[in-house]
């Protein structure tokens, strides 16, 4: 699968450190945040359902099939 066939990424939480609105072993949709990256985040819509800034190593990145992609995106 080619980056050009994926419109959006994808992240395994794979750590939650007491953070109650992470689940570990949950696919979460990546929200583009180039100053965040830069210093070792990624932008995440959490179970809150508000998007916040979580250390990238709590997450690994997955590269998913467009109707996973797809079925994701309709669940959240």
């Amino acid at each position: 699968m080619t980056k050009s066939t994926i419109d959006h990424q994808f992240a395994l939480c794979i750590k939650s450190d007491d953070c109650e609105d992470l689940e570990k072993r949950k696919v979460y949709e990546i929200i583009p945040d180039k100053d965040a990256a830069k210093d070792g985040y990624v932008r995440i819509v959490d179970e809150s359902g508000e998007d916040y800034l979580y250390p990238r190593s709590y997450f690994i990145l997955v590269d998913l099939p467009r109707k996973a992609q797809d079925a994701l995106r309709v669940a959240s």
